[in-house]
């Protein structure tokens, strides 16, 4: 890839014989304006079925590795047809935006961390990018919309087949020389732009650090993610939270970036932004004592099942029971309200997280709940350093 290419973040063009200068000149116009309005890296890919992935998320789903996770499992055959977002679709617009920035991740006593993706909105303002794009392509007669942290499209296909990047064993996107910290998106359009060319080879050659790093082994393959066992999706999974995975949820409240911390790329060459208005961590407590109404407006745009603020509320829960300190009396007054909650659900993660630190007091002896008495029925060890 050439090295003005990188420097500006075009993908270059495809150059079939028949290309006329016309058509390349207009793509590039758009491209141009997508950079303009502050997208990291551009470039287009075919409109056709994504047929790799569509395989692979039959061949997953069939597997269990998707779990209860809908999203582009929900409709594999609409997910990877640009066809069902824009009928007579010939090209994809696909952008990517960097979401490292400046600021450092720094953290206090009882906060729960944030994945980084989340840190902002980062997803709407690459949407605010890619509308400019669309509406380009509509102005010059074109239907063209936008597909953004959708499950109507695959973004990562997207943004392999326009050659933005390849799959890293981490199963995210790894664009040259920059790494993995980018949300994608694309503009889907029934203009005939030109594509990128072949989708980059492999880059990541022996390295498996993100294999080794990731706390819970969800990584069973290069580029292969069981959803049965990664922590960015039990995070969102309703129900009870499985009892061999909450050690390992440590202080995470939404998202989990090991994989992506340990990748050489993405951690040296990143590209930092100096975006101010970011949240690395909330307040476990301050989260634990709102109302409902109040905790869903502290966790904004995160994705939560059915909106439901009982799953927030569980994982803070557990967080405390990893984290939190003994002697911390603002701590044992929560866990004791919790344990008497009316809601089964949270008064069994509040059983556990007074067990791990030693409030065998708090614990009720029986409960009608059937949740409550598996609860009853395996509680954990207290937690060793667990603080004065």
């Amino acid at each position: 890839m050439p090295e003005w290419c990188l420097r500006f973040g075009i993908v270059p063009l495809a150059d079939p014989p028949n290309r006329s200068s016309e058509n390349t000149a207009y793509t590039e116009r758009l491209l141009a304006l997508g950079l303009a309005q502050g997208i990291d890296r551009i470039g287009v890919a075919p409109a056709h079925i994504f047929a790799r992935t569509r395989h692979e998320l039959h061949e997953r789903k069939q597997r269990g590795l998707h779990d209860t996770m809908q999203f582009t499992y929900r409709n594999p055959d609409r997910s990877t047809d640009p066809q069902s977002t824009v009928v007579g679709a010939q090209s994809i617009v696909v952008g990517a935006l960097s979401y490292a920035t400046e600021q450092t991740e720094e953290h206090g006593y009882l906060e729960a961390r944030i994945a980084r993706y989340a840190w902002s909105d980062f997803y709407d303002q690459l949407r605010s990018a890619l509308n400019m794009v669309r509406d380009q392509l509509r102005a010059d007669g074109f239907r063209a919309e936008v597909v953004v942290d959708s499950n109507a499209l695959v973004d990562r296909e997207a943004a392999y087949l326009a050659g933005l990047g390849w799959y890293g064993k981490n199963a995210n996107l790894l664009l040259p020389g920059v790494g993995s910290y980018f949300v994608l998106g694309s503009v889907v359009t029934d203009a005939v732009l030109d594509v990128a060319p072949a989708p980059l080879d492999d880059g990541c050659g022996a390295c498996k650090r993100c294999l080794d790093s990731c706390p819970t082994g969800a990584i069973v393959a290069p580029g292969v993610i069981d959803a049965r066992t990664c922590l960015a999706w039990l995070i969102q999974k309703p129900g009870v939270f499985e009892h061999r995975f909450r050690e390992a949820l440590g202080d995470r409240i939404y998202g989990c970036d090991d994989c992506q911390q340990s990748c050489p790329p993405t951690i040296r060459f990143s590209i930092k932004k100096p975006v101010t208005a970011v949240r690395t961590s909330v307040s476990v407590l301050t989260m634990l004592q709102s109302s409902d109404n109040e905790l869903m407006a502290q966790v904004g745009q995160w994705y939560v099942a059915d909106r439901n603020p009982v799953w927030v509320r569980r994982n803070l829960l557990i967080i405390l029971g990893n984290i939190a300190s003994v002697s911390d009396q603002a701590v044992r007054e929560v866990l004791s309200m919790y344990c008497r909650h009316d809601e089964p659900m949270l008064r069994a993660h509040a059983i556990w997280s007074a067990a791990r630190l030693g409030h065998r007091d708090l614990i009720p002896v029986a409960d009608e709940s059937p949740i409550v008495q598996a609860e009853l029925a395996h509680l954990p060890k207290v937690r060793i350093g667990k603080g004065v």
